[in-house]
């Protein structure tokens, strides 16, 4: 059974390790600050100035003043705290963010990412988007196997605009869990009760399957 975004977000918090600073992006990332394993210290960073993310917060506790780069409200734990987005990007820049999770729209074998802008439609701006895939080491994109209409996303090459280019390590979608490599998105797990077939049939890219894929265990 294909994952929910909560169950994609939950897969992906596998990924943390202890004392990590972790920029969640906008959409299905942002979730992954509700499932942080046991045991383990994280500072989750959003771009316009924040330290220290907590969980979403209860209904009827917002504060409509803390808010992510996604303009959504959350809470902050204790020791956070708060600056500008000069001191946030250079942060960034630095090159002090362990880990950067990001949705897309199209992911491109060789880890190429679009997650930006799709041509003729509205679009606020980039954001930290660029920045981030231009200095982060690790990234791994939350994402959707397929759009709307059932193609894939996990393509060849991408035909939107690039947000960056030869970037993504790691892909968790609704269907698998994926690796870039020299050739291709090598298959490392598969969502419970999907098949390698349907995995293959909804990647358009060069799908590597090296023996016995594992199913995911959330």
């Amino acid at each position: 059974m294909a994952l929910d975004k909560t169950q994609i977000a939950q897969r992906i918090a596998q990924e943390l390790q202890h004392n990590w600073y972790v920029n969640l992006g906008i959409g299905i990332p942002t979730l992954v600050a509700n499932y942080i394993p046991k045991g383990i210290d994280i500072e989750f960073q959003s771009e316009n100035g924040l330290l220290g993310m907590g969980p979403f917060p209860i209904e009827g506790t917002e504060d409509a003043d803390l808010i992510n780069a996604g303009k959504q409200t959350v809470t902050i734990l204790q020791g956070g705290s708060l600056f500008d987005s000069a001191m946030s990007f250079a942060m960034i820049r630095g090159q002090h963010v362990q880990l950067t999770v990001l949705g897309a729209m199209e992911v491109a074998q060789n880890g190429d990412i679009a997650n930006w802008k799709i041509p003729g439609k509205m679009v606020k701006g980039m954001g930290g988007a660029m920045d981030l895939v231009a200095s982060a080491d690790n990234i791994i994109v939350a994402m959707m196997h397929t759009n709307k209409r059932g193609a894939s996303k996990l393509l060849k090459k991408c035909s939107l605009p690039l947000t960056g280019v030869g970037c993504v390590k790691k892909i968790v979608t609704n269907l698998a869990v994926l690796e870039i490599v020299e050739d291709g998105f090598k298959l490392l797990e598969r969502a419970l009760g999907v098949t390698v077939a349907e995995i293959q049939n909804a990647t358009e890219g060069n799908l590597i399957i090296d023996g016995e894929i594992p199913e995911m265990k959330l």
